[in-house]
């Protein structure tokens, strides 16, 4: 007997035919099973509920079924039996119950109205079609009226009725003028759902006398017009300005119901000056998001899909500046039936148990009904193996009689559910779907999967033997499983043989053999080893196996992963590969794979190129070039060409570089061509038509390639169609209606020919449509207007020429142009992590909606205020880009204890969708920056005052500030360190009960209930006693305390008080002596009058004091003068000198002897610079008081 040979069961998909362990049985797919068992009719096909029809075409009801034997069919019109013989008009499709009414050959279609029910019955039972309801479309003429002109005053209402006739189904409602032109619509002017136009108010400009509702019946393919109606506006001054009042609907509250699943519209039009803005809202909850769109001017909402949840009341709000409107709508939603659990074909065996459940859903609840073959299943035949319980028909020990089809009607007042099962009793004797005597092979220690697919009504028994007489298989070195399947987890050679399957139930028994062959598997006795070979030299690798004997192994060897080079050099043998004159390029990894039919193994190894040993210096350089090109065997699309090879310069030839120029299209370009090996002297050129051919060769060695050979003759092909299409087709609209349509041109020599053209094709994918093509020359580009938005396209260009098409070209995908998204990110959710960082969550937008590539979403948002100030500043928008299909991002940089906003949206290729609801959310407190600023005044012998600003970066409530501060002494070193807490309303201090000329280190924050800020940081010097004679510099002070000195204790500073008084007693005696000799000179008065003059501060470096100016040149202080080294004040450093008082150069007296100059005409002294504290006694005033 013939044995039929498969692949090993581990490399073929087995079609398991598994039997469910429960009551009912599963047929297996196989088709000449299927053609031999009987089955009651099924209805496949068939016109909708509610058809209606062109009455000016032949009306076509549709009912097919499927059954064994094929079912008859019958009609039912309006209840009543339907006899089609005696109607000329109607027929019925041979093999079919599809009913022709022929109307364009007399017939009327009023005359055919009514309710039409197909039966498709054969000796199983009867399906039922549902109840088709037959319905010419209807387009009827506008009525004649008289219209008025409509005269309007300026700013007022208008709504200009269009009233169109009542069709079937209804037109769609359109405005335009005399010229055809759609009128302009606006939130002022806008057409309702009733086809009305609408004005909120009038303006000059609406002023015409072509306003033309048109009604289009689509199913007829018609458009009425109504009469023109004209409205002209006339000016008052001045135009009194009104808030809004609706239009439609009418009163505050209005009701509204529509079925599950369908489109709730809702409408609100108002009239007002301005004209208002309408906003919608649903009370005590939200507008469901991804499925609630905004339409004319967001004058209506629309809402797709809705559900029982969309119930409630709808708010519409009409606002304008001088107040507002609502209307509410209540919304109930009702749902014609809709499955839970339709009714599903059973096929049982005689004895068994079935059931068959039909469960509804819909508001109202539908009522559940039942017939058999067409009838209510209460007159039907009685069935004692039928029992109905509401939803569900119970079976129990089923007949062959039991056989027929049930019809389960779930229906309310919005509509009815209708469908057909079958209950089909089979009583087959098993049978056997595996072809006999299959043959199985397999690799030692394999798993074996030998198959027994069956059928049987009853289910079978599967039984498995081996050998003839062999005993049944059991234990655990088998697995049954349920589909008849035989599997030995470990195949061994012991396991061969012969297998029987034997299937039996009440009705029969049959069995079937199998064949289970076990091959030895395949190994590689001997690996190719790690080799490592100089340049130019050969090099070996050796691949030796050990196989089945009636298994025929194939060998292939690959480099790095890939095929071999295509290089003569390479030798494959029988157990071996062998590479001559090994080159550089030729290091890397080798693998021998060695394939059956049933198994595969490999192994690999590496060969390492290195250097050749040096040798004496040669002169090395590129080839000549090649001579004596000959063109041989011209052929229309190959010819030979060889040449001579020039001098190779000590640098044997590695390769020939043959390249051709196209004399015809592109003279003067030189093209590469082929590659040969430099061990060739000739090569069979592949030739393109069409092309005008010379050749040249370029020679090439290790050190580079020559000059190219001097051309040969030219060679011109024949013409022929071209050989390939266009590359790089692309299908990429630039607009939302339209589709590019782009590709590589082909070059001149790719032609084949003369008149190169493109045919472009291309047709909506998904789609049953047939292809669009347009023929274009001279082009790369071709647009497609008029497309849907952002729909997949199948597109593809082929080349053709004066000869003929290019091959039937491969088909790209394309996509038609993108539009803005339409629906906004819902459920945004907006989690605070800390008070600088937010994470926003929003879910997906459904990619219909996008209406483009999804590139991403953007979250925008902004800073609406400081929580701590309440002061609204310039808001600056963030944007952040999250790409694809991302649903959630973090917000970075956000300042704590503000108030912000944010919303999300959707972008793809065209730009940006709408932006969803703006989200609020506020960040918690932190801890503040440092205070603006920290300023000390007012030293005194032991106290300083501070002042200080609030900081600039609050980030949150103040609840205090901290001040710490501690002296430094002369040796910088720093005291022990005081802390104090301060109200945080308070903005100034004063620090009592220092220690005098003591400088202080200052350190203030603010603190917030989160925790205190950074500090800000100054310094500060009491002043001395009043035995000192200097004031302390006050003002932003170093973190290192500068050097201070107590110079009242100092001896150069007694030495120089004494030098002055003795100075100031000789001048007193010199005055006397003058006084006696030139009359009374008033020095008493004029010291009086004299006022002390200002010092510098001492010299925070060293102690040192500054210059002292003179009142009378009243120059600037000098910067930088220090006292002499000797510890004595200089003549001109000191205050007073005795030029004021004694015969000095610039000395000047009165008459009367008396002194002018310093104490005449004196100026107001210049305050000393860097000197903000109240003035201190001068040294010379001070040894003034001793004289």
């Amino acid at each position: 007997m013939m044995k039929k040979m498969s692949m090993s069961t581990s490399k073929t998909s087995l079609v398991l035919f598994l039997c469910q362990i429960i009551s009912a049985l599963d047929v297996p797919l196989d088709s000449k099973l299927l053609e031999e068992l009987s089955q009651p009719p099924t209805i496949t096909q068939q016109s909708p509920k509610d058809y209606i029809v062109d009455p000016r075409e032949n009306i076509v009801i549709q009912c097919e079924a499927k059954g064994k034997p094929p079912p008859s069919f019958s009609w039912t019109r309006n209840g009543t039996h339907f006899d089609i013989d005696k109607d000329a008009q109607v027929t019925m499709k041979p093999n079919s119950g599809t009913l022709v009414i022929n109307i364009m050959n007399g017939g009327k279609a009023e005359a055919y109205e009514g309710v039409y029910q197909c039966t498709a019955r054969n000796e199983r039972g009867a399906a039922v079609s549902n109840n088709i309801v037959i319905r010419p479309s209807r387009s009827p003429l506008w009525t004649k009226e008289k219209l008025e002109p409509n005269h309007v005053r300026e700013g007022d209402s208008l709504v200009l009725h269009c009233r169109p006739p009542v069709g079937l189904p209804p037109p769609i409602i359109f405005w335009m003028d005399n010229a055809f032109q759609r009128l302009p619509q606006s939130e002022r002017v806008s057409q309702g759902l009733n086809g009305d136009l609408y004005f909120s108010n009038v303006q000059p400009e609406d002023t015409r006398e072509d306003y033309i509702c048109y009604a289009r019946f689509n199913h007829t393919q018609t458009i009425q017009q109504k009469q023109p109606i004209s409205v002209k506006v006339f000016s008052t001054k001045p135009v009194t300005e009104r808030q809004p009042v609706l239009l439609t609907p009418t009163g505050s509250t209005s009701t509204k119901v529509e079925l599950r699943g369908n489109v709730l519209l809702l409408e609100c039009i108002a009239a007002g000056l301005p004209t208002p803005v309408i906003r919608w809202i649903k009370e005590g909850g939200e507008l469901p998001a991804n499925r609630t769109f905004f339409e004319n001017f967001k004058k209506t909402l629309k809402i797709i899909d809705v559900s029982e949840a969309d119930s409630g009341n709808y708010k519409c709000i009409a606002r304008n500046a001088l107040g507002s409107v609502h209307h509410v709508i209540s919304v109930t939603v009702k749902a014609a039936p809709y499955w839970i659990t339709a009714p599903r074909n059973l096929v049982l065996s005689p004895g068994e148990d079935g059931t068959l459940i039909c469960r509804a859903n819909g508001s109202p609840k539908p009522s559940i009904s039942w017939l058999a073959n067409g009838v209510p299943i209460a007159i039907a035949p009685e069935d004692p193996s039928r029992k109905v319980d509401g939803d569900t028909i119970i079976f129990s020990h089923v007949q062959e009689r039991s056989s027929a089809v049930y019809q389960c009607n779930a229906s309310n007042e919005y509509g009815y559910l209708l469908a057909n099962a079958f209950v089909n009793v089979l009583a087959e004797p098993p049978r056997i779907l595996t072809p006999a005597n299959k043959l199985y092979q397999v690799i030692a220690d394999s798993p074996a999967l030998l198959d027994c697919a069956y059928f049987g009504s009853p289910k079978p028994e599967i039984e498995w033997f081996k050998g003839v007489k062999g005993s049944i298989l059991r234990g655990n070195e088998y697995v049954f499983h349920d589909n008849g399947t035989l599997e030995i987890p470990v195949a061994q050679k012991s396991n061969a043989g012969t297998y029987t399957c034997v299937a039996r139930n009440e009705l029969g028994k049959i069995q079937n053999e199998v064949q289970l062959e076990i091959k030895d598997p395949t190994m590689i006795i001997k690996q190719p080893e790690y080799k490592v070979i100089q340049r130019y030299g050969q090099v070996s690798f050796e691949c030796i196996i050990k196989h089945d004997s009636t298994l025929l192994p194939t060998v292939t060897w690959l480099k790095d992963n890939d095929e071999l080079p295509d290089d003569e050099r390479f030798l494959v043998g029988k157990d071996n590969l062998t590479i001559m004159n090994v080159t550089d390029k030729d290091d890397g990894t080798y693998t021998c794979i060695v394939n059956t039919t049933l198994d595969s193994v490999s192994a690999s190894a590496v060969l390492t190129v290195v250097a050749a040993p040096p040798t004496p210096a040669i002169i090395y350089a590129r080839p000549n070039p090649p001579f004596d090109l000959e063109l041989t065997g011209q052929l229309e699309r190959s010819i030979d060409l060889s040449w001579i090879p020039g001098d190779e310069n000590n640098s044997p030839i590695t390769s020939f570089v043959v390249e051709f120029e196209d004399a015809l299209h592109e003279p003067g370009v030189w093209r590469y061509q082929t590659e040969v090996p430099g061990t060739q002297t000739m090569a069979q050129l592949k030739l393109s038509p069409y092309v005008n051919y010379s050749f040249r060769v370029i020679a090439v060695n290790r050190i580079g390639r020559s000059q190219p050979s001097e051309p040969s003759e030219q060679y011109l092909t024949k013409s022929a169609s071209p050989d390939e299409n266009p590359a790089n087709v692309q299908g990429i609209g630039s607009e939302p209606d339209n589709l590019v349509i782009t590709w590589e041109p082909l070059k001149g020599f790719q032609s084949n020919g003369p008149g190169l053209q493109y045919k472009v094709s291309w047709r909506q994918k998904d789609v049953d449509d047939e292809w669009t093509s347009v023929i274009v020359a001279n082009v790369s580009k071709y647009i497609v207007s008029g497309t849907p938005t952002f729909v997949p396209y199948e597109v593809k260009v082929q080349a053709l020429n004066d000869l003929g098409y290019a091959p039937e070209p491969s088909e790209v995908i394309g996509h038609s142009g993108e539009d803005l998204p339409m629906v906004a990110p819902g459920n945004v959710q907006v989690h605070v992590i800390n008070s600088t960082l937010a994470k926003v969550h929003w879910d997906p937008v459904p990619l219909k909606s996008v209406r483009g590539h999804l590139q991403g979403y953007k979250v925008y948002y902004w800073k609406v205020q400081s929580l701590s100030r309440r002061s609204r500043r310039h808001i600056e928008k963030k944007i952040l880009t999250f790409r694809g299909n991302k649903t959630f991002g973090m917000l970075p940089g956000l300042e704590p204890y503000s108030s912000y906003k944010l919303n999300v949206r959707v972008v793809n290729g065209k730009g940006e969708g709408p932006a969803s609801p703006d989200k609020v959310f506020k960040t918690p407190e932190g801890v503040p920056s440092s205070p603006s600023f920290l300023k000390i005044t007012n030293p005194t012998l032991d106290s300083l005052t501070l002042e200080w600003g609030s900081p600039t970066h609050p980030n949150g409530v103040l609840t205090s500030y901290t001040l710490k501060f501690q002296p430094i002494n002369n040796t910088h070193e720093l005291g022990p360190l005081v802390e104090i807490r301060i109200p945080a309303n308070e903005s100034s201090l004063i620090l009592k009960n220092l220690n005098y000329s003591t400088r202080y280190k200052f350190y203030f924050n603010a603190q917030t209930s989160v925790g205190s800020g950074s500090q800000i940081t100054e310094e500060a010097v009491t002043i001395m006693d009043e035995a000192g004679i200097l004031r302390p510099a006050v003002g932003a002070g170093k973190a290192m305390a500068s050097r201070q000195v107590d110079i009242a204790t100092q001896g150069w500073f007694i030495g120089l008080m004494c030098a002055v008084a003795l100075l100031i007693l000789i001048l007193l005696i010199v005055c006397f002596i003058r006084r006696n000799k030139g009359g009374k000179y008033p020095v008493k008065e004029k010291e009086d009058a004299h006022a002390d003059p200002e010092i510098q501060p001492m010299k925070e470096d060293d102690g040192t004091f500054g210059e002292y100016s003179d009142a009378e040149d009243h120059k600037p202080l000098k910067k930088g003068s220090r006292t002499p080294s000797d510890r004595t004040v200089k003549k001109e450093d000191s205050d007073d000198s005795l030029v004021d008082y004694g015969e000095g150069v610039n000395g000047q007296f009165n008459e009367d002897g008396s002194f002018i100059g310093q104490y005449s005409g004196k100026k107001e002294k210049e305050p000393a610079e860097g000197n903000e504290s109240s003035e201190a006694p001068s040294p010379v005033n001070a040894m003034n008081s001793f004289v």
